[in-house]
């Protein structure tokens, strides 16, 4: 019962982090814009550590379990 909430949130880490990477590689690879108005090198590594950070959050949930 209380492992419920931790599989939860690292689910959620998991997906957001993945589908980030997933998306911010995507615009790369056309040469489309990460952000609107950001400079493309400030866009990329914002979107990539976040990305990031939010895998790593996912794997803290997932490995109190």
């Amino acid at each position: 019962m209380e492992n419920a909430p931790a599989i939860f949130a690292g689910s959620v880490f998991a997906l957001f982090g993945g589908a980030l990477l997933v998306w911010t590689g995507t615009r790369l690879r056309q040469r489309l814009p990460v952000a609107e108005g950001v400079a493309r090198s400030t866009s990329v590594a914002v979107a990539t550590s976040a990305g990031v950070t939010a895998l790593m959050l996912a794997v803290w949930c997932f490995s109190g379990i």
